[in-house]
């Protein structure tokens, strides 16, 4: 086992999220993975909000399929091990487990970001293939090539935050192409992957030219309905942890309803409630409502156009303050500040993030968490005055309406 290639990391942390009080069964994502191993359909790219589950799901993945772990007795009597290829696929093949997102707090430049990731995985590859005759000077590529050639063996591959790179303060634009380079060489024709899963939060197709990494399917919130149930909790699931919470809280000081109320408000493409799990189990947790959706996303490079009121889009959260939604064409595309453009993208954007949901065609301030963001923000900025006053407007509007009710 290395460090990337078969690591026990994943299996421990997962095994961390299975003995949880909190934990919802979520291996039928599996069998959807399984189906896909050995077809054209086998690279998945999935994009959702941070604290939406995609490390978890990833962690869970690479502890399933990596071969040399033993994993059965934390899957069986899953849903998982309800599948009839459970036996066949479980601790089958070798994985690369990679968190693009982790970095060595002294790297400061592309190369040595990159480089780093190339030679953990190259001595995890030549400590596990020592019959294997390695090239002197050879690439990452031209190794996994190598062993495939010699033993047939097939990886699995599973790429957490593979956009991370994007918002690391040394990558340039150059950097960016390097990177995108890298993946498309690593993965795309390769006859060495079995399977690639890869999540973010930025959709690919915002940063690949149409060719570079094309052969991934991508599932996104908004607009993709398969994987959905995955990532997030769906009602049926905030019934359940419910009601463990009133058997296991001697004081249950949170309601049913409240939990809609402050963490739900996201929606599947088929029109599914979804709620935002990280907050919902802290809520549990702590036996108090609060806004525990920490590190969100950017929101200093998403709120400039907020401040600045780029194509009205001031004019548009004074809207949702109120409560009301506004319609938007969702691109999810545009994930990056540095190339927001219309009102369309930059609002597609927070709805990337996760700050604002979308539904049949409109956007809107999620709920009484993000609500409560959002009023941290217009509270701190000077320039989004009128904005802040209209929130507060609404806030006694609302109590009035709460206090004759």
């Amino acid at each position: 086992m290395g460090l990337y290639l078969d690591s026990s990391d994943s299996l421990t942390l997962y095994k961390k999220i299975r003995d949880s009080k909190w934990y919802i069964d979520k291996t039928e994502i599996l069998s959807e993975l399984i189906d896909r191993i050995g077809t054209t359909e086998n690279y998945i790219c999935v994009t959702r909000p941070r604290r939406f589950g995609k490390t978890v799901a990833a962690n869970m993945i690479a502890a399933y399929f990596s071969q040399n772990l033993d994993s059965k007795a934390i899957f069986d009597g899953s849903k998982i091990s309800e599948n009839p290829n459970y036996d066949k696929f479980i601790n089958s093949y070798h994985v690369i487990s990679i968190d693009f997102s982790k970095i060595d707090d002294m790297c400061q430049n592309y190369d040595q970001y990159i480089s780093t990731i190339k030679d953990i995985l190259v001595n995890d590859l030549y400590n596990a293939f020592p019959e294997v005759q390695f090239r002197e000077g050879s690439s990452v590529v031209e190794d996994l090539r190598k062993i495939f050639d010699c033993t047939g063996t097939q990886f699995v591959f599973v790429l957490d935050e593979w956009d991370a790179v994007f918002h690391m303060s040394f990558i340039g634009e150059e950097d960016r192409a390097r990177y995108l380079l890298f993946l498309r060489n690593l993965l795309k024709d390769q006859a060495y992957v079995a399977l690639a899963y890869m999540t973010g939060i930025l959709p690919i197709a915002k940063y690949s030219s149409g060719s570079e990494l094309n052969m991934f399917l991508e599932y996104t919130m908004a607009l993709e309905e398969r994987f959905s149930k995955y990532f997030g909790f769906l009602q049926n699931e905030v019934d359940e942890l419910y009601r463990r919470y009133l058997k296991l809280e001697s004081n249950p000081r949170i309601a049913l309803e409240d939990l809609g109320k402050w963490y739900d408000g996201y929606h599947t493409f088929a029109g599914d409630r979804v709620y935002n799990p990280r907050s919902v189990v802290v809520a549990l947790t702590n036996n108090n409502l609060g806004n525990y959706w920490t590190s969100a996303g950017p929101y200093d490079e998403i709120f400039y156009y907020i401040k600045n009121n780029v194509n009205g889009v001031k004019d548009d959260l004074a809207r949702m303050i109120t409560g009301d939604k506004v319609r938007c064409e969702a691109k999810e595309y545009a994930a990056t500040s540095m190339n927001l453009k219309t009102r369309d993208e930059i609002l597609s954007a927070m709805v990337v993030y996760g700050f604002l949901s979308y539904a049949d065609g409109f956007v809107m301030i999620p709920n009484q968490e993000l609500m409560g963001q959002f009023a941290d923000i217009l509270e701190k900025e000077e320039s989004l005055g009128y904005v802040h006053r209209l929130a507060l407007e609404s806030e006694k509007v609302l109590e009035a309406i709460l206090i004759t009710e």
